[in-house]
């Protein structure tokens, strides 16, 4: 497995070695040894997956607040998605920067996003599946988001005339630290 730095710190790409015969493809990508070495979560205590309909469908930009902060591993394991961590850690040389990644069923390779950054994404095809391992267990209380289109952050996401988002993901107020 290869783990790659991004410009936002803790932010990690991992592309698994992908072995492939005549059966199909395997891929390791979570190893509690491989993490451990590099200081990574190496626990999760949910595993969830997420469907996508259409091209355009926007989710995010979530986190949890401390003492409930969270953890992401994501991969997209259908179709494909434009990817976003947003650096949200005050202390951070990189606080309110975004790092995207494209992920898709076909690259294999998953985003690690640490505690303290928001993640979300926009389906770049129909019908793409993404597969989260979070760290935290979900507490509604601790359920933070900011908007995607703020213009704080300035996310330049691809897909333009198809958007799909939820109300409560749209309606989410102009960014503001003390929510933090």
């Amino acid at each position: 497995m290869k783990v790659t730095g991004t410009p936002l710190p803790g932010v990690w790409i991992i592309e698994p070695d992908l072995h492939e015969d005549d059966r199909g493809t395997f891929s390791t990508h979570f190893s509690a040894l491989r993490f451990g070495e590099l200081g990574l979560r190496t626990s999760f205590r949910q595993s969830c997956i997420s469907t996508n309909r259409s091209v355009g469908t926007l989710r995010g930009l979530h986190w949890q607040s401390a003492p409930n902060a969270e953890v992401k591993l994501v991969r997209c394991v259908r179709g494909a998605i434009f990817d976003v961590a947003l650096d949200l850690r005050r202390d951070s040389p990189t606080f309110r920067r975004w790092h995207a990644v494209e992920l898709s069923a076909d690259s294999h390779r998953a985003l690690y996003i640490p505690e303290g950054c928001a993640h979300g994404y926009q389906t770049l095809e129909r019908d793409s599946c993404v597969a989260y391992e979070i760290s935290a267990d979900y507490v509604a209380a601790a359920a933070r988001g900011v908007r995607w289109n703020d213009p704080t952050f300035g996310i330049d996401w691809p897909v333009v005339a198809t958007r799909r988002i939820s109300e409560r993901d749209a309606g989410f107020a102009d960014f503001d630290e003390g929510v933090l």
